[in-house]
């Protein structure tokens, strides 16, 4: 039988094989020394969400590695429908040789209409950020709906579906055990060249125990901060979903 210990392990096994520069967690643990123990393990920093909101929300968070520089970063409630979930997003404004990026971390409602009420309340706040410190937006999360969907498909007019453009593996996020269906996603905003994007090299055994989710790995590239032409080195990002709950490299998440 295994424990919340051993599944907590696995997850950190998973993360330090991504080796991300930025991670996106969705349902991260609800106590702060949780949180700050699991992003110590990995290797990491907690960038934004080191508290969660609510008490009945775990919540999201953006933890970032060694290399990469924190700008800024806040979390914000997102408007609560009665009789549903309380939802958040987290956002920082990171860079690491140059390439600058206010990455999002968000978990989006069972519920279609509040699915795509949050998705159209993210929008401005990650476009703002972009247009104030010069940055690259990439959205990363658990959407709860396949591409066909319209929320999937009002995040992908706006900005690019990272698996789509440029796949790795099936594309196959939920379940872990039985990944059939892709229901999280990396959206990198236009401007940003996608090298890959898609599943994660970690070892079959703890890709199923760290999470009930897969989670998405996505190496990014892009305009330096600054400049007007070239790109920078690649950043890698990764999304991958929290300890007890089900699942980026240049943006990621796990859930």
């Amino acid at each position: 039988m295994r424990s919340a210990r051993d599944d907590r392990r696995a997850l950190v096994r998973v993360i330090r094989a991504i080796r991300p520069d930025v991670l996106c967690v969705q349902e991260a643990p609800a106590l702060p020394g949780r949180r700050r123990r699991l992003a110590r393990d990995a290797g990491m920093t907690i960038a934004a969400g080191e508290r969660p909101v609510s008490a009945r929300l775990a919540g999201v968070a953006v933890l970032t590695g060694p290399a990469v520089r924190l700008l800024h970063a806040e979390q914000r409630r997102l408007r609560w429908f009665p009789g549903l979930e309380p939802r958040a997003v987290a956002l920082a404004v990171v860079e690491k040789d140059g390439l600058r990026l206010v990455v999002c971390s968000f978990h989006l409602d069972l519920h279609r209409g509040a699915r795509l009420r949050h998705a159209a309340e993210i929008m401005p706040i990650a476009d703002r950020l972009a247009r104030l410190f010069g940055a690259h937006a990439v959205l990363c999360g658990d959407v709860n709906e396949e591409p066909a969907g319209p929320t999937w498909r009002y995040l992908a007019s706006r900005f690019t579906d990272c698996y789509a453009k440029a796949p790795k593996g099936d594309g196959g996020t939920y379940s872990a055990r039985r990944p059939a269906k892709r229901i999280d996603g990396i959206f990198a905003a236009p401007e940003l060249t996608v090298a890959r994007c898609g599943a994660a090299d970690a070892a079959p055994a703890d890709l199923v125990a760290a999470t009930d989710h897969r989670p998405v790995v996505a190496d990014l590239c892009g305009r330096r901060s600054g400049e007007g032409t070239g790109e920078g080195p690649a950043e890698r990002s990764g999304e991958e979903q929290g300890e007890g709950s089900g699942g980026t490299s240049a943006a990621g998440s796990a859930g």
